[in-house]
C-alpha cells in the first residue's frame, strides 16, 4: 500500500479534537516580590516554548543534552525536540500493540527518554526539523496525540481478525502529517550529516548517566524501577536519603554539571506571577517569630490571608524526609512536570533556591526562569537525572552499578 492511501486510510478511522488555537496571552513583567541573585549558573542553551503539547519531558531532556554537548565539545546547538517525540511516539505504540492494549499511552515522558532516543535514533538539528508543518507559529499536540491513540486503539482491536503488518507505516504516516517528515541528511556548519553521523560527532554515552530519588519504601544505594506512570520505559532510579540528594544536587551544579529535575507543580507554591516554586509555613506562631515587626499587627486571620499571595517573602516549612514520602505515597507530589536545573541563587533574605530553566517561554518574570526554594525541592522531587561523573566521590561507592 502506498503512503498517499494509507494516510487516506488512517484518517478515516480517527476521531480527533479540533485544532488548537496558537495566540498565547503575555504578560507583564512587573518589579519581583523574590529580589534572586544568581551565585552560580552552569552553561546552558536558551530557554525554549513547549506550548500546548505533553513534551516537558522532552524539553529538559534536550536541554540536559545540549547543555552536556556544550560542557563537552563547547559546541551551542539547539536540538530538535520532536524528533525526540517522533522517536518516544513510535516506541510507545510498539509497546501498546504488543501490550495487547493493555498500558497506557499517553504525551508524557520523562528526561532520561531523550537519551534513549539519542542513543537509539540520533539527533537532528531543529532548524531542519521543528515539527511544526500544518502552519502554527508553536507546538499544539492535542490532534496529534488523539490521532495517535486512537489509531492504537484500532489496531488493537483486530477488525480483520489479526493485527495488521502495515500498522507501523500508518503510525509513521501520523508523525510525517504532523510533525513532518525526517530529512535524510541535513548540513550544519558546512558538514553535512545524517542522524547518526550527527550523534556520533557529539557522542553522549547512555550509561554515563542515571537516575536518584530519595525513597524510604525502597533500599538505600539500589536500583529500583520508579512506581509512576510516565516511567514507560522502565528505567531504573538508585536510591538515597533526602539529605544526600540535595547533596549530591549542590555537588552537581558546583561541579559544572546541569541536572534533569523531574517534580510536582501542581502545588499552588509553584507561581507563574512570582516566578517561584515555594512552600510556605502555615504555622501562624513561627510565621510571627520569622519577622515580629512585619506581622505584629496582623490577626491570625489577616496573616493566613496573606499565604499564596506572594505579596512578600515569608518563611517556608522545613521539609523531612517523611514529609517528601508521604507527599509522593498520596500522589500530592507526582512527576507531572520536568525541568532543568542550571544554578543556585540566593534572595533578598539569604534564602537558598535553585535556578531552574522552564520549557513554557520567554514571557515570564525571569525571562523563563523559576526558582524553587530549596524546601520546594526537598519536597517535590521524584528524581534527577544527570552524568554519573557529577556525583561526590562518596556517592560513587555507595551506588550499586
Amino acid at each position: 500500500m502506498n503512503r498517499s492511501k494509507i494516510i487516506i486510510v488512517v484518517m478515516a478511522l480517527l476521531t480527533v479534537m479540533p485544532t488548537c488555537l496558537f495566540a498565547q496571552k503575555n504578560k507583564e513583567k512587573g518589579k519581583p516580590v523574590y529580589e534572586i541573585t544568581d551565585k552560580i549558573v552552569v552553561p546552558h542553551t536558551p530557554v525554549q516554548n513547549q506550548a500546548k503539547s505533553g513534551t516537558c519531558w522532552c524539553f529538559a531532556g534536550t536541554g540536559l543534552v545540549e547543555a552536556e554537548i556544550l560542557r563537552k565539545y563547547d559546541k551551542e546547538i539547539n536540538l530538535s525536540e520532536m524528533y525526540f517525540v517522533r522517536w518516544a511516539y513510535t516506541q510507545k505504540v510498539n509497546k501498546f500493540v504488543r501490550m495487547h492494549g493493555t498500558i497506557g499511552l499517553s504525551p508524557g515522558g520523562e528526561v532520561f527518554d531523550v537519551l534513549y532516543a539519542l542513543n537509539d535514533s540520533g539527533m537532528v538539528t531543529d532548524d531542519v526539523y521543528s515539527g511544526l508543518v500544518l502552519g502554527e507559529d508553536s507546538h499544539c499536540h492535542w490532534e496529534l496525540h488523539n490521532a495517535i491513540s486512537e489509531y492504537s486503539k484500532v489496531i488493537t482491536k483486530k477488525s480483520n481478525g489479526n493485527i495488521s503488518t502495515v500498522w507501523p507505516q500508518g503510525i509513521q504516516a501520523l508523525l510525517d502529517i504532523y510533525l513532518g517528515e525526517v530529512p535524510e541528511k541535513f548540513e550544519f556548519n558546512g558538514t553535512e550529516y545524517n542522524s547518526k553521523s550527527f550523534a556520533d560527532k557529539y557522542k553522549l554515552n547512555m550509561e554515563d548517566y542515571i537516575q536518584i530519588g530519595a525513597f524510604t519504601h525502597r533500599p538505600l544505594y539500589k536500583p529500583f524501577n520508579m512506581e509512576i506512570p510516565d516511567n514507560w520505559t522502565n528505567t531504573n532510579t538508585y536510591n538515597m536519603n533526602l539529605d544526600e540528594i540535595m547533596n549530591e544536587l549542590d555537588n552537581a551544579l558546583n561541579s559544572g554539571y546541569t541536572v534533569g529535575w523531574a517534580q510536582d507543580v501542581s502545588d499552588k507554591g509553584f507561581n507563574r506571577t512570582a516566578g517561584v516554586g515555594v512552600v510556605l509555613e502555615d504555622d501562624i506562631e513561627k510565621i510571627r517569630l520569622s519577622n515580629p515587626k512585619l506581622y505584629k499587627d496582623l490577626t491570625d486571620d489577616e496573616i493566613k490571608e496573606k499565604l499564596y499571595k506572594f505579596e512578600t517573602v515569608m518563611p517556608e516549612k522545613e521539609i523531612t524526609e517523611e514529609m517528601h514520602q508521604t507527599a509522593y505515597d498520596n500522589w500530592q507530589t507526582t512527576d507531572d512536570h520536568s525541568m532543568l536545573i542550571v544554578g543556585i541563587a540566593y534572595d533578598q533574605n539569604g534564602n537558598k533556591y535553585y535556578k531552574v530553566k522552564n520549557s513554557w517561554g520567554t514571557d515570564h518574570i525571569f525571562d523563563g526562569y523559576w526558582y524553587c526554594s530549596v524546601p520546594f525541592v526537598r519536597l517535590h522531587t521524584v528524581f534527577f537525572t544527570l552524568n554519573k561523573e557529577a556525583l561526590s566521590p562518596a556517592m560513587k561507592t555507595k551506588l550499586v552499578f
